[in-house]
């Protein structure tokens, strides 16, 4: 069975596997450490040193421009003071990224697949017959 756009980007969102929609991306008892692979499906989730850019780079700039940006703005707008800001943007850029690691890995997986969604195994069966 092909897994379409639409399912793929839902599983990613809900921060599910991308191939057969498991809650299978993390360990089981352990809140960061990210599966090899989905035991399910078989979808291979670390595939490399570079693998952690993705979600990284989806973290921070969820923390940076959704968190520390606007309460500079706020302080820049005469709404906080520069006490606040500072403690604010502070606990934000510590708490912020621990809070999203999990989200970032499923909307990393939904962005990647969303655009290779011939890569997910469930779409690789029957694709050396169609390439016949």
């Amino acid at each position: 069975m092909k897994i379409g756009r639409g399912r793929i980007l839902a599983n990613g969102l809900a921060c599910r596997c991308p191939g057969c929609g498991g809650r299978t991306l993390f360990e089981k008892g352990r809140l960061l450490k990210v599966n090899a692979s989905c035991p399910v499906c078989g979808l291979r989730i670390e595939r490399g040193d570079g693998e952690f850019l993705g979600p990284l780079v989806i973290n921070y700039g969820l923390t940076a421009f959704g968190i520390v940006v606007p309460v500079i703005v706020l302080y820049a707008a005469g709404r906080l003071g520069g006490a606040a800001t500072l403690l604010i943007a502070f606990a934000a850029s510590l708490a912020a990224p621990l809070l999203l690691y999990r989200l970032s890995w499923g909307w990393w997986l939904a962005l990647y697949y969303l655009f290779l969604p011939g890569n997910l195994p469930a779409n690789l069966e029957g694709r050396a017959e169609d390439d016949m």
